[in-house]
């Protein structure tokens, strides 16, 4: 992906009131006093310009959305849909998903992992958010049972995480290796949109670990 540079992101990031600027501070407590409300939470990691959490969160009214990013230029893509918009149950965070642990406590229901990097060379495999370096990331993270919902393009990175999860304990419950003949709801990301007009196939999958 090549990143275009944003004029002022970090300022634009830090100004909007979508962004949690101090992410740190509401660990173990975005259900009551960033939501004020009792919801179940997911996570988008690698939110990318936002089309999906910003479906997703129109379509789930009591379910609250938040969605991590790590550059801010690709951030300020998002933010300007959603300035537009008055959403209630979106909130955004800009660090890198490793940092996780340290952000949030037991509060994640579900977390979605949508056309992430493959990085596809081996020396680079643990970067993949389902590589063994995440996923005990996740466990801290997560409320009670856990759920991982992958979409991706990449073959490679799929079949990755399908031996990586059922290596760690997790169970496929859903599978696809075209999601969009299986009729299934589905919320698009800009990348899911533009692979489908030119006709490749994306799968998907839905783990799950007690």
């Amino acid at each position: 992906m090549r990143l275009r540079n944003v004029k002022n992101a970090k300022e634009i990031v830090n100004n909007s009131s979508y962004v949690i600027t101090n992410p740190q501070e509401y660990k173990g407590k975005y259900k009551k006093e960033i939501f004020k409300n009792d919801n179940p939470i997911h996570l988008e990691i690698g939110m990318g310009k936002g089309n999906f959490i910003i479906d997703k969160a129109l379509k789930n009214p009591d379910v609250n959305f938040i969605g991590v990013e790590r550059y801010e230029s690709v951030l300020c893509r998002a933010l300007e849909k959603l300035e537009k918009q008055d959403i209630k149950n979106v909130r955004i965070i800009c660090i890198d998903a490793i940092e996780l642990g340290n952000v949030f406590e037991k509060e994640i229901e579900t977390i979605y992992l949508n056309f992430s990097d493959p990085w596809p060379k081996k020396r680079h495999a643990k970067r993949r958010l389902t590589s063994h370096l995440f996923l005990p990331v996740y466990d801290k993270i997560f409320e009670k049972d856990k759920v991982i919902i992958q979409k991706t393009d990449n073959t490679g990175l799929f079949e990755s995480s399908i031996v990586s999860l059922s290596t760690y304990g997790y169970i496929i419950e859903e599978i696809s290796l075209d999601l969009a003949s299986t009729g299934w709801e589905n919320s698009l990301t800009e990348y899911e949109a533009k692979f489908m007009n030119e006709g490749i196939k994306i799968n998907y999958m839905k783990a799950t670990k007690k």
